[in-house]
């Protein structure tokens, strides 16, 4: 007659391991967990600490010295605090000149781009496929031109003496000799204007257009036969459903435009020859490597990211916000 064994009963000690053990793979587990995108975000990281971290604290560590020509010869540092803030700070150029070129600059250039662009991408959503295609093509040529050819490219248009701009308006009788449009302040920014604006909008194009074949085509065509315009179908349907891709190509054009550098550089007189076209860029890379002041320019260029992380932020929080709702 075979007997069978009962189970022993298990101890208190005995359950009380087995439930640490169990604790510990469990928090072993949820730790993995919690790692895991850490370290798939670890190379990402890694590169960006070594391209873009480490110049910026070698700015902020030229930013309180008084770093020139001598400094870079002998090696040696000329701590001086944060006087180069103060004296950028009390500068009247950056109240007078610099800050309204930059802050003025950038919230019409912003304005316009999205304005264009926005309309252009309402044109593209009322043509067919193929002629969809084929202007979305030609607007991204104007895209992938690169920021210098582009610059050219209306710097000649403009020229003094050679400019189609300038023969047009002597040819019509609008102008009796030529006209040097990069001395004044406001026509020389209403050219970098054109510049940035048509290098700009079709990146708003295409987004919004992107944003615009998700509307609704029933709701549009209902509001219609209601007797609603284009206009207040726009304001009333197709602006809430895209707002959030308005807030996005916004603050993107906000950031492109407020650190703009090329299109102003480039243009005769932008490079420090004409004071009162200088912006927070362009004055930074000229007192740094025109006048040899490579302190005082870290210190507007670290003024001009502060500013730009101060956008960027604002950016994040609106898509937070937008994930939200």
């Amino acid at each position: 007659m075979s007997m069978v064994q009962a189970p022993l009963p298990t101890t208190k000690a005995e359950s009380t391991s087995a439930s640490v053990v169990g604790g510990s793979r469990q928090k072993r587990g949820i730790s993995l967990l919690t790692a895991r995108p850490w370290l798939l975000l670890a190379p990402g990281l890694i590169i960006l600490a070594v391209l873009m971290l480490w110049p910026l604290v070698q700015v902020v560590i030229y930013s309180l010295q008084d770093y020139g020509l001598r400094e870079i010869n002998t090696g040696e540092s000329n701590w001086i605090g944060l006087e180069n803030y103060a004296e950028a700070l009390t500068n009247p150029t950056l109240w007078t000149v610099v800050l309204p070129n930059t802050v003025g600059f950038a919230a019409v250039a912003v304005f316009v781009t999205v304005a264009v662009g926005t309309l252009v991408a309402l044109l593209l959503a009322r043509l067919g496929t193929t002629w969809r295609v084929i202007v979305s093509s030609c607007i991204m040529v104007a895209w992938a031109m690169p920021a210098v050819t582009g610059t050219y490219v209306w710097t000649f248009i403009f020229d003094a003496d050679r400019g189609i701009f300038n023969s047009v308006l002597k040819d019509l009788g609008l102008m009796d000799g030529s006209v040097n449009w990069f001395t004044n302040q406001w026509s020389f920014y209403a050219i970098v204007l054109l510049n940035v604006v048509h290098h700009g909008f079709p990146f708003v194009a295409i987004t919004v257009l992107a944003g615009l074949l998700g509307v609704s085509k029933e709701m549009l065509e209902a509001a219609a036969l209601d007797g609603a315009g284009a206009w207040r179908r726009f304001w009333k349907i197709i602006f809430p459903t895209l707002k959030p891709v308005f807030s996005v190509v916004i603050i993107l054009s906000t950031i492109w435009d407020f650190k703009v550098f090329a299109q102003v550089y480039l243009m005769p007189g932008g490079s420090g020859g004409n004071r009162s076209v200088l912006n927070l860029g362009v004055w930074s890379y000229v007192e740094s490597f025109g006048q040899n002041r490579y302190g005082f320019g870290a210190a507007l260029a670290v003024l001009l990211t502060l500013v730009l992380i101060g956008i960027t932020i604002v950016y994040i929080r609106s898509l937070m916000k937008e994930d939200e709702l």
